[in-house]
């Protein structure tokens, strides 16, 4: 995976692939970006959060160019109105502003470094917002091959999951250059509510991987609550109401509660189906527990919560969202 390279292989990586321009994919091949205006808007990932954000993009009055390996994924964006490319390149050559939503590090890697990636392509002056959840290490790297093909790459990780995605009331983490951060802004303003500078390249990712350390935790927490107050007797809709008006209330109770038929709208009330999957927290969880191997902190709960997810994926509740603790701690098997 691209986050346990050196730092000099993948600058190396996007240098070869920018080099290598007779016999890969040459602008003149790209029939795409000549339908395309200058101010069109590439997006690369098109999974449950990605979808959102594009459709959001188009609903604010932008030229889509998207890309993603799902068929099923990109006939939806065509018919809500964007253009689809063939491969990532074929969106550089057309976009000067680019946002990528990718599950893992190496997506990224071949997203951007690949044969027919973005850097392949990129144009002068791009600017490329990766909202990838990855290793902060990943993400400096990634801006130090983009500043070598004279455009800027910053991470801007996002927080709400899919109905925040789908209402454009997003939380983005952005890591970028203080001189590129109002036009970061003013692109992911489309998108979400809250768009934070959190420092340079990097910080961004740093402050995804905390909170959703601290989201893991708070999920198995509620999940246990639930399990527990039920057995007890107590009606679920009663005792979330109750944890919602106590010093309990979070997140993972009031808004995305994991009891079936609780709240309406969220996955526990759809079978788990959807939002945020239990793979990717695990991942996640796994980037917070190097991160703290890395600075020596102490992170008992999130090592414990890390466990408990990698658990989970191997269970067969890699697919269902993250809140299927709740099923997994009432020891419901997956097939």
């Amino acid at each position: 995976m691209l986050c346990r390279r050196p730092l000099r292989n993948f600058i190396a990586t996007a240098a070869k692939h920018w080099s290598q321009q007779n016999g890969v994919v040459t602008r003149r091949d790209l029939s795409v970006s000549t339908r395309c205006m200058s101010d069109t808007v590439g997006f690369i990932g098109l999974g449950n959060m990605g979808n959102h954000m594009a459709k959001n993009l188009i609903n604010k009055g932008h030229k889509l160019l998207v890309f993603d390996v799902s068929q099923t994924a990109t006939d939806g964006l065509r018919t809500a109105g964007a253009v689809v490319a063939s491969c990532p390149a074929e969106v550089a050559a057309g976009a000067k502003s680019i946002v990528t939503m990718l599950p893992e590090s190496q997506h990224v890697d071949a997203v951007y470094c690949g044969e027919k990636g973005i850097f392949s392509q990129v144009q002068d002056g791009s600017l490329l917002i990766d909202s990838s959840t990855i290793d902060p290490a990943t993400s400096q790297g990634m801006a130090l091959a983009a500043k070598g093909h004279n455009c800027v790459y910053v991470d801007a990780p996002v927080s709400g999951g899919v109905n925040a995605a789908r209402d454009s009331v997003l939380t983005f983490m952005v890591g970028s250059p203080d001189e590129s951060f109002e036009r970061v802004k003013a692109l992911l303003d489309c998108m979400g509510k809250n768009v934070v500078h959190c420092g340079a390249v990097g910080t961004g990712q740093a402050a995804k991987i905390c909170n959703n350390m601290l989201l893991a935790i708070s999920m198995i927490g509620v999940s246990e609550t639930m399990n527990l107050g039920t057995r007890l007797g107590l009606d679920p809709k009663m005792l979330a109401k109750i944890l919602n008006m106590s010093s309990g209330r979070c997140w993972s109770c009031d808004t995305y509660n994991p009891y079936p038929g609780v709240l309406e709208g969220v996955p526990s009330s759809n079978n788990y189906q959807g939002g945020f999957g239990t793979a990717l927290m695990a991942k996640d969880l796994g980037l917070a527990q190097s991160a703290a191997t890395g600075t020596k902190s102490a992170i008992p709960l999130g090592s414990l919560s890390h466990q408990i997810y990698r658990t989970m994926t191997n269970s067969g509740y890699a697919k269902k969202d993250f809140s299927s603790a709740f099923k997994f701690l009432q020891g419901e098997e997956q097939s």
